[in-house]
C-alpha cells in the first residue's frame, strides 16, 4: 500500500511516499480501507515533534511510527475473529492525538477504541473532518458552566476548531461574538453567528464590552491581551500553550489570585466526543468547513498549507478521488 511517511523529525521536506506492507487484523482489530483524512494541527506536531512534549507520546528519540495521520474515514474491508460491533461495508471513521498512521490506503484499529459509524448523509471527506477540531472545540467547553445570557466571544471562528466551536455553542443557543478574516466573513455569518468583527480592520480586544468568556481557538491572542475584555470572573481559553507555555501555568496562577481566570482543559475521552460531534451531525447541527483536498502525492504541499495558518476549517487528503479541490468560493 501506498503511505504517507517520515522517519525523523522535521518540516514537510521530510515527508515522502513509499510503498508499505499492508496491515493484518487481529481478532479485535478491522482492517479500514481509507478513504479520507485531514491535515490538522495535530497532524504538524506529529510531524514535526513540536512542541517538544509531543515526542513523549509520538515516539522519542524518533517517530515511533513512520506513518503519518491522526485520523480516518473509510469501509470497513476486513474484521478480526471477536469483532462483533462491526461488518465489512460499513462506513467509519476515528481518530486519536497520538497518531494512528492514518496517512496510508490501510489501517488496523481496535474496534473498542475511537471508531464510530460515519452519520447518513454525510461524505468520507466530512465525516473525518468532524473529529480532530471538534474533540478540541468540546473539551474547551467541558470545564464551564456557562449561563444561558452568558457573554461569549470566539477568537477565530474560521478555523477547524473555531468553526466546530461556533456551531456547537449556537446549538445550545449562546448569543455569539466571533471574529473572522475579510474574505470568510460570510461564511461565518452562515453558520448563524450575527456579529463578526473583521479582525483585518479592528482588534477585538480593544472593544468597550466585557465577556463570561473568551475563547481563542487559533491561540493567536493572550490572557494579557484579553484580560481588559473579560468580566471579573471571566475565562480565557486557549487552543495553544501561549508564550512560554503560560497556558499551562497561569491556571493555576489566576485560581490562586482569583478574578479573571485562564483554564487550559486536557482534551480526553475522544469517543465521548466523537459521539456527541455524531448527535449533532444527525440532528442537522454540525457540519463541518472544508477548505480544499489533495491527493495524497500532494501531502507535503498540503502540510505546508496547513502550516502557513492561512487555512480556512479542515484540510482533506482525499484517496477516494485523489484530485486536488478547493471546497470554498472565492
Amino acid at each position: 500500500m501506498k503511505a504517507v511517511v517520515r522517519y525523523q523529525y522535521g518540516n514537510a521536506d521530510s515527508i515522502l511516499i513509499e510503498e508499505m506492507p499492508n496491515p493484518k487484523p487481529k481478532a479485535n482489530q478491522v482492517l479500514v480501507k481509507v478513504m479520507a483524512t485531514t491535515v490538522n494541527r495535530t497532524d504538524c506536531g506529529v510531524l514535526t515533534g513540536e512542541p517538544y512534549i509531543f515526542r513523549f507520546f509520538v515516539g522519542w528519540p524518533r517517530p515511533r511510527s513512520p506513518i503519518l495521520g491522526t485520523d480516518f474515514a473509510g469501509v470497513v474491508e476486513e474484521i478480526g475473529s471477536q469483532v462483533s460491533k462491526f461488518k465489512v461495508g460499513d462506513r467509519v471513521w476515528g481518530f486519536f492525538d497520538g497518531g494512528i498512521s492514518s496517512q496510508a490506503e490501510y489501517l488496523v484499529y481496535r474496534e473498542d477504541k475511537n471508531i464510530l459509524k460515519i452519520p447518513k448523509g454525510f461524505s468520507f471527506s466530512e465525516a473525518v473532518a468532524s473529529a480532530e477540531a471538534a474533540h478540541y472545540a468540546i473539551n474547551f467547553l467541558k470545564p464551564l458552566k456557562l449561563h444561558s445570557d452568558a457573554k461569549v466571544l470566539v477568537n477565530g471562528a474560521t478555523g477547524g476548531i473555531g468553526s466546530a466551536l461556533v456551531q456547537i455553542l449556537l446549538s445550545k443557543g449562546f448569543e455569539l461574538v466571533v471574529t473572522a478574516n475579510t474574505k470568510n466573513m460570510d461564511l461565518v455569518k452562515g453558520l448563524g453567528v450575527s456579529r463578526v468583527i473583521n479582525y483585518e480592520k479592528e482588534d477585538f480586544t480593544k472593544l468597550n464590552e466585557e465577556f463570561d468568556v473568551v475563547f481563542d481557538s487559533v491561540g493567536k491572542s493572550s490572557f494579557g491581551k484579553c484580560k481588559g475584555i473579560l468580566k471579573e470572573g471571566g475565562k480565557y481559553l486557549s487552543s495553544e500553550l501561549g508564550h512560554g507555555s503560560e497556558n499551562i501555568y497561569l491556571p493555576l496562577k489566576t485560581k490562586i489570585k482569583g478574578g479573571r481566570r485562564v483554564v487550559f482543559p486536557l482534551p480526553t475521552d475522544i469517543k465521548g466526543s466523537m459521539s456527541t460531534i455524531k448527535e449533532l451531525m444527525e440532528e442537522g447541527k454540525f457540519r463541518p468547513v472544508l477548505d480544499r483536498s489533495y491527493p495524497m502525492e500532494k501531502a507535503a504541499e498540503a502540510y505546508r498549507y496547513v502550516a502557513s495558518g492561512q487555512k480556512t476549517g479542515n484540510v482533506i487528503l482525499d484517496f477516494e478521488g485523489g484530485k486536488e479541490l478547493s471546497y470554498l468560493l472565492p
